[in-house]
């Protein structure tokens, strides 16, 4: 792996973009910058936003936002067919503690009773089947915003280690070997001992709780799940990640090239240098 100076990784944009875009918003900044994009490039988009997830300055953007709860469905449907969305993305997460507390509404009901494990990538394919039915397409959340995966490689001034890119590969194999249970999307690593390994309780408990158990300069390690589906919930780190990495005093973040979106990319890499924390995007197939 070279220093280069590319945050944006390999996420290919579409060659046509939709004439309007339905976005099913979940938490964190990404809906808001996916809004932002929208503005400039002058694409309508009609906004669903989760109740208890989706950041309210969502209405800021001068899209019309509707409000639903986490497992509410057939509202997206009336809503979409009624302005004519036939392209819709999903931008941003649900939280997993309120997968346990969402009540579905029957069209959710319908959905889950074809999935025979909850995991992540199985509910939401199954409800992309469901949209396809309903004349809907899914297209990936980075489709206004290709630029916003990581690039390949050192991504900031600071260089790890050769012992940080042991761990980095041993952080990644262990992730990838997990991801089809549906956990490790993120993993921490300190000198070859694999510290914590993330579950539900997501990326800033993770890194904290690997933080206890190892000195200061853990690897922090994001990728995809094998197999995932690149249209939903990709990896995602941005001020808070980096927030909670100086916190701890991590020394390396490690995220899959192409495949992990980087929130404001370069202030991100410039607050990175800042604290001494290299960032290193990684091709792994």
């Amino acid at each position: 792996m070279t220093s280069n100076d590319r945050v944006s990784g390999s996420v290919s944009p579409a060659t046509t973009l939709p004439e309007k875009i339905g976005m099913i918003a979940g938490n964190g900044t990404f809906p808001l910058l996916f809004l932002e994009s929208a503005r400039k490039k002058k694409i309508p988009v009609v906004v669903l936003a989760h109740k208890g997830e989706t950041d309210p300055e969502i209405e800021t953007f001068g899209y019309p936002v509707t409000w639903v709860r986490v497992g509410q469905v057939s509202p997206i449907f009336d809503l979409f067919h009624k302005e004519s969305v036939v392209h819709a993305a999903f931008v941003g997460g649900i939280k997993k503690p309120s997968l346990f507390e969402f009540r579905p509404d029957l069209k959710g009901l319908s959905i889950l009773a074809k999935v025979a494990i909850h995991h992540d990538d199985q509910v939401l394919r199954a409800l992309a089947d469901a949209f396809l039915k309903e004349g809907i397409t899914i297209v990936p959340s980075t489709i206004l915003l290709p630029e916003i995966a990581a690039g390949e490689g050192v991504l900031g001034a600071c260089q790890p280690t050769d012992e940080d890119m042991v761990d980095i590969r041993l952080a990644f194999t262990v992730g990838k070997a997990l991801g089809e249970h549906d956990v490790g999307q993120c993993v921490v690593v300190r000198e070859k001992v694999v510290l914590a390994v993330e579950a539900i309780e997501g990326t800033d408990e993770t890194i904290r709780r690997g933080a206890l158990y190892g000195p200061k300069g853990v690897v922090v390690a994001k990728m995809v799940k094998p197999g995932q589906d690149l249209r939903f919930d990709l990896p995602a780190v941005g001020m808070g990640t980096l927030a909670v990495m100086e916190e701890v005093g991590a020394s390396t973040l490690a995220i899959e090239a192409g495949k992990t979106i980087i929130l404001d990319g370069h202030v991100f890499i410039l607050k990175a240098n800042q604290a001494g924390i290299s960032v290193v995007g990684v091709k792994w197939d």
